[in-house]
């Protein structure tokens, strides 16, 4: 067999990287189409293009996205925002949201893994989430008041991020994850940009009303099947109730 394993490894991490910039630039044309190519004015996308340079997606191609998504190119974006709900193993609600040019190709893909997935189903379940605007960011000084900053955002509640919960968080830092109203969410962003925060992600999104108690095995069933979603090419965003 010699070292075909570690040729086996290397083009599973190529492939994983690859998936990864695509949802980047996905995510930068999206935040473009929806608030314009001015970073400076538009919190998403500020935030999706600092997360695509971390991922060092080059530069080209992070100017590229955000005008083609801008429409300030010949080319035309033609993804469409598709929200599936259903179940994770053990009865977890998920709202899964993808962005695809082929509907017709991703839905029943989708509906396959939520087969594959032990006990997993598809149903209705957006009722047991509350339809938010969320904020992350973080700032340097780690004796930040991060309730004071929530306040005066204008945000309606906060939790605290560490660089464990989200690598986008530097160590040491304060990091936090600010809810607010859907129609609020840009104003937040706004606040925390102009008062030494650097905003990772600024986004509409679901949380759950409440979280299950799981066993570590069930957990476990379940990291793996929001993992198996996670990796669909389409899939741009999964939310569970889940810690």
């Amino acid at each position: 067999m010699g070292a075909q394993w570690k040729q086996a490894g290397r083009e599973a991490n190529a492939q994983k990287r690859g998936q990864m910039v695509v949802k980047l630039v996905r995510e930068i044309m999206v935040a473009a189409k929806l608030g314009g190519a001015d970073p400076d004015t538009n919190a998403r996308l500020a935030g999706a293009m600092e997360k695509a340079r971390k991922s060092s997606v080059t530069r080209d191609t992070i100017e590229r996205a955000v005008k083609k998504g801008a429409g300030l190119t010949d080319e035309k974006i033609v993804f469409e925002v598709i929200t599936y709900e259903g179940f994770a193993p053990h009865k977890v609600p998920v709202v899964v949201e993808c962005l695809t040019e082929n509907r017709n190709r991703t839905a029943p893909e989708i509906r396959v893994l939520f087969k594959r997935g032990q006990l997993g189903t598809s149903g209705s379940n957006k009722f047991l989430f509350d339809h938010v605007g969320l904020v992350e960011a973080h700032t340097a000084d780690p004796a930040t008041d991060i309730e004071a900053a929530a306040i005066e955002a204008g945000a309606n509640d906060f939790e605290a991020l560490t660089h464990a919960q989200n690598d986008d968080v530097p160590e040491g830092a304060a990091g936090a994850r600010f809810i607010t109203d859907r129609a609020t969410t840009g104003t937040v962003s706004k606040w925390l940009s102009q008062n030494g925060w650097t905003v990772i992600t600024s986004e509409l999104g679901y949380v759950p009303k409440q979280i299950p108690s799981l066993s570590p095995e069930d957990a476990s069933d379940v990291g793996e099947f929001l993992q198996a979603l996670d990796d669909h090419d389409d899939v741009h965003r999964v939310w569970a109730a889940v810690k």
